[in-house]
């Protein structure tokens, strides 16, 4: 019987996962005392030498090399955002990873369900994972990253809507962006505006919302209606039809993402409004469906696919830092936002 194991092993290659799941650990950890890194524990350290010595494990030399030098494989947990604004992130991850010479791997995973979140957290820690970049809503998941960080994962949050203290983010400033843009509908004349929130587990929708309140504080003679909306196209009929039904309806409405703004076009059509000379809309994200509805959506950039690529630029950063044996500090960066006008607005008609 002995004999017959060891014919097996030596015919079948014993990979760094077989070591891995002996020693009870990342494939990850096996990595990291192979190639003789420092931060891994002593004990840690001994149960994976055991395994290697007990399997015969031989690293592969070419692996090896790619590990010492810059070949990082980059984990990215997304759940059902926007379908625009995901393709708009993905387009900027793949290009700075292939730029970059960096392996990605992505993992779908339900949103506010914390079991499929550490499930998705796991099998990037069991695919060895150097480090992962979080898009909304999962970047401010608390459970995503504190399993990310008790594995010693680097990790990196995009559109947190404020800066986290725990997190390396890269967001806009929504509160000045959404302040902007309804300054701008102000100085279009505008004094009955609605407003739909964002969905309520996303700092950026309390954000805007905040800012479109700082923005109204300028001109009291403005009314404002607020209705809730949750970044989906759904939600943003369901908005547009209560702001429309009011006795009184808003010549303008600003939706938290372009998604909802083209549900309020749609909306407005079915009912024989003109937009923009019945009424305004206007969105955020600048994603691509802004431009493939009638009339194209005045909207505030924020530069999506350049603030993934941010992400990427930064995570690299603090695993190479991570490496050298040095604990980076968490990293506010703030890309600039844009307000583009397009046709979906214009001053309101005169009564």
């Amino acid at each position: 019987m002995q004999m017959n194991r060891s014919t097996r092993r030596t015919r079948n290659v014993i990979t760094i996962n077989d070591v891995a799941r002996l020693a009870g650990v990342s494939p990850m950890t096996v990595s990291r005392v192979v190639n003789d890194e420092k931060n891994v524990r002593e004990s840690t350290r001994e149960a994976v030498l055991l395994a290697v010595r007990e399997l015969n494990y031989v690293p592969n030399l070419a692996a090896r090399n790619l590990a010492s030098a810059e070949h990082v494989r980059i984990g990215v947990i997304y759940s059902n955002p926007s379908a625009a604004y995901l393709s708009e992130f993905l387009v900027g991850v793949l290009d700075e990873s292939a730029g970059k010479g960096a392996e990605l791997l992505l993992v779908k995973c339900e949103a506010s369900n914390p079991d499929a979140e550490r499930i998705s957290v796991q099998r990037l820690i069991d695919s060895a994972v150097t480090g992962v970049v979080l898009p909304p809503p999962l970047s401010e998941s608390d459970t995503v990253r504190e399993a990310l960080q008790a594995a010693g994962i680097a990790t990196v949050g995009v559109a947190t809507g404020r800066f986290r203290s725990d997190l390396s983010c890269v967001r806009v400033d929504d509160r000045a962006a959404a302040e902007d843009m309804t300054r701008y509908l102000l100085d279009l004349g505008h004094r009955r505006i609605g407003f739909i929130k964002g969905h309520p587990n996303q700092t950026a929708s309390a954000e805007r919302l905040t800012g479109f309140r700082a923005a109204l504080r300028h001109a009291p003679d403005a009314k404002a209606e607020v209705v809730q909306g949750y970044f989906t196209f759904p939600s943003g009929l369901e908005a547009a039809e209560r702001l429309l039904d009011a006795e009184v309806r808003p010549t303008a409405i600003f939706a938290s993402n372009d998604d909802m703004a083209a549900a309020v076009v749609s909306v407005a059509h079915r009912r024989g409004l003109d937009v923009p000379r019945d009424l305004t809309v206007v969105g955020f994200d600048d994603t691509s469906i802004s431009t493939t509805l009638w009339p194209a959506l005045t909207t505030v950039r924020q530069p999506v696919s350049a603030m993934a690529a941010a992400a990427i630029d930064l995570l690299l950063r603090e695993t190479r830092a991570a490496k050298d044996g040095r604990t980076p500090e968490p990293t506010d960066v703030i890309v600039p936002h844009t307000l583009v006008e397009r046709q979906s607005s214009s001053p309101p008609r005169p009564a």
